[in-house]
């Protein structure tokens, strides 16, 4: 009789290990509304054309964390900016030129990495230098090297990331002469607009697609120097991934380009300025979408 019921527990065990794991993308997005968005935007693409599950593992710390993360296999894809994986990721030198830089970043992401990059979602978001509109009107500003005349007597703020990167701050300072009040302000990404606005700093590192930026009036200053990379948004998959699951690659070749600058501000804008449900204002970009 016990051999009887072990028997029984023995296969009802193997039964359950070997029912098939459902079948499950893992999507990442690093910590800022537009990554949560373009995250999002993927995961309701994926599901809707290919009717697999997809799991949300959003807001990661910054690029390393979400690099490391697919690398490690703990999310099978996000969204990354050449710019970002070219200097912060692959340790390389600037490359000025949008298409190089994109063929730079898919080469060494495969060599180096086995990773798969997708063609541009078809925007860019720069690193954007942003003070109070304001103060643009009554200094009539427009370019980084105007405001460097004023530097002296403003303070700035930057995410962490912003202050160690190659094409970050210290580069900045330097091919602008700016010398600031005091040592940048390091404060959390969804903090340096609130800052801003109430005058704690006079001047952030932002994002140049940030909803913020109209709906609390601020200005982007010019980059007059061209100091700052392209930085195309791109989904970057793991190759092992994409051998799975080989449905995944056409969908997202798909999104290739159907993402306009005015398309990203305006639903980072619907999320940060009107506070709405990310969730749907995917929902709602996707279903205006043109047919493909």
């Amino acid at each position: 009789m016990i051999l009887r019921h072990f028997s029984l527990a023995l296969c009802l065990m193997l039964a359950a290990c070997s029912t098939p794991r459902r079948d499950v993308i893992v999507i990442g997005s690093k910590d800022f509304t537009e990554q949560v968005v373009l995250s999002e935007l993927l995961a309701q693409h994926i599901e809707s054309a290919t009717g697999l599950k997809v799991e949300r593992r959003f807001y990661l710390r910054g690029s390393y964390i979400a690099h490391q993360a697919l690398l490690a296999g703990r999310i099978d894809l996000y969204v990354e900016y050449t710019g970002t994986a070219l200097t912060a990721v692959l340790k390389e030198p600037v490359v000025n030129d949008p298409r190089a830089a994109f063929d730079r970043v898919r080469a060494d992401y495969a060599s180096r990495f086995n990773l798969q990059v997708f063609p541009s979602l078809g925007f860019e978001n720069t690193f954007a230098m942003i003070i109070r509109g304001e103060d643009a009107r009554r200094l009539n500003l427009r370019t980084i090297s105007e405001a460097a005349r004023h530097a002296p007597d403003w303070r700035v703020g930057a995410g962490y990331e912003f202050l160690e990167r190659p094409d970050g701050y210290p580069g900045l300072a330097r091919a602008y002469g700016l010398r600031f009040a005091a040592p940048p302000r390091i404060m959390d990404l969804g903090l340096l607009y609130r800052a801003l606005q109430e005058r704690q700093v006079d001047l952030v590192a932002g994002n140049s697609t940030d909803g913020a930026i109209t709906a609390l009036d601020l200005f982007v200053l010019a980059d007059d120097q061209r100091y700052f990379p392209p930085y195309e948004a791109v989904p970057i998959v793991r190759r092992a991934t994409l051998e799975r699951y080989p449905a995944l690659r056409p969908v997202l070749e798909k999104l290739a380009g159907s993402i306009s600058d005015a398309d990203m501000r305006r639903m980072n804008y619907a999320v940060d300025g009107q506070h709405r449900d990310v969730a749907d204002v995917v929902r709602e970009f996707l279903r205006h979408r043109p047919p493909e």
